[in-house]
């Protein structure tokens, strides 16, 4: 008995810490801009839920993208339909490494992050804007995405 409750306590911190991560993770980063974006990783958790099915991780990433997005007034839903189109045109390309275990989350991480920066960059030229400004900030998240997929 003494273990289901103890089990049932940890699921629950578990996701309060997960929901708050959600919620509250893009507004501290509207706050502190040296913290990390983390699209790459998200994004990878988005491709994990479609590609095993697993709706939990497909609504828990597409409300930080939402939240992320509205947050820093980045163009809405940009990151979805990057992540989208990385999911249909390359990652089924990337199961020719299916022995190495490491080399598709780190090759999906880094190529979402810089498939949405290009897009990123796109859209600012398109529309003559500036959304992000390239500096140590940006390489500095894509390597907190690349030691984010090492935690998976």
């Amino acid at each position: 008995m003494r273990e289901s409750t103890t089990q049932s306590i940890w699921a629950t911190i578990f996701w309060f810490i997960m929901i708050s991560f959600v919620l509250f993770y893009p507004m501290l980063i509207s706050i502190y801009v040296f913290l990390p974006l983390m699209i790459g990783f998200i994004g990878y958790i988005l491709i994990l839920g479609l590609d095993r099915s697993r709706a939990i991780y497909v609504v828990i990433s597409l409300i930080y993208l939402i939240n992320l997005e509205v947050n820093l007034s980045l163009p809405l839903f940009l990151a979805i339909m990057t992540i989208i189109l990385f999911y249909i045109t390359i990652y089924p390309h990337l199961h020719v490494m299916k022995k190495c275990t490491v080399c598709i989350p780190l090759l999906s991480v880094i190529l979402i992050d810089f498939a949405y920066f290009i897009m990123l960059f796109g859209y600012d030229i398109f529309l003559g804007e500036s959304s992000i400004v390239i500096d140590q900030l940006l390489l500095y998240s894509l390597f907190v995405d690349i030691l984010m997929v090492f935690l998976l």
